[in-house]
């Protein structure tokens, strides 16, 4: 208990938000880091996924090449590129690094959200005259952003966790601390770092959940049970009376 409290301290310290290493400056790189490595990957995992899924071609070779990039593990990788593309290229190989993190879990939620679309979907569309394009744009993304979005939301979450390792080619972000504290035994701090990252991830995890829901269409949404239109009760017409 003691040692969360000392860590909550070296947050809160001033020397913590001034000078080269402030929290909010390795909180800013840390985002950067994150942002372009996402983005990048998305321009190469979504058009890739949306093609695998609107054809229904190469899906197992996506399948295969998406499990084998999460098996690699990130530090290596990151070590590996530092030593191909040399000491001068640091931030490129970080970069790619993280953009090859990125990758498997945008591909999987393009693909898989065209996927799951019902066929007789894709089909009442092109009945109506809908072009390919019409359909793959206004139908199959529309219906697909769930699953897409929880496929972004999955890459982020492992591209915050893991750009922490940057700081061991001094790129910065909120690793900086962890790595520092370790040889210092300063354990607050490294329980200080662990957290800020740990409350990044946790806030933007319910953001892209709420982005989630909100991506699913109105009449797919479960919980709220369908309006019915019921037309009013009206009394039945009273039997005639008999005449004896």
């Amino acid at each position: 208990m003691n040692l969360f409290a000392d860590a909550i301290a070296w947050m809160l310290a001033p020397a913590q938000w001034t000078g080269n290493y402030a929290l909010p400056k390795l909180l800013g790189e840390h985002l950067a880091l994150t942002a372009i490595s996402v983005l990048i990957a998305a321009i190469i995992a979504l058009p890739l996924g949306w093609l695998i899924g609107h054809t229904g071609r190469g899906r197992e070779i996506a399948v295969a090449v998406s499990g084998a990039a999460r098996a690699i593990p990130a530090f290596g990788l990151m070590v590996l590129l530092v030593l191909l593309l040399g000491v001068l290229r640091v931030p490129e190989a970080a970069i790619a690094t993280f953009v090859l993190l990125a990758i498997p879990s945008l591909l999987a939620g393009a693909y898989t959200g065209l996927e799951a679309i019902d066929r007789r979907v894709i089909d009442a569309a092109r009945a109506m005259g809908m072009t390919e394009w019409q359909i793959f744009w206004k139908v199959e993304v529309r219906l697909g952003l769930p699953l897409l979005v929880g496929g972004i939301r999955s890459a982020l979450l492992q591209v915050i966790a893991t750009v922490t390792i940057a700081a061991y080619v001094n790129l910065g972000g909120l690793g900086w601390p962890i790595i520092q504290g370790i040889p210092l035994r300063r354990f607050d701090q490294v329980l200080g770092g662990a957290l800020i990252v740990a409350v990044l991830a946790l806030l933007v995890d319910l953001l892209l959940a709420a982005a989630q829901h909100a991506a699913v269409p109105r009449g797919l949404r479960t919980g709220r049970p369908a309006r019915r239109r019921t037309r009013p009760l009206t009394p039945a017409p009273a039997p005639a009376a008999s005449t004896a």
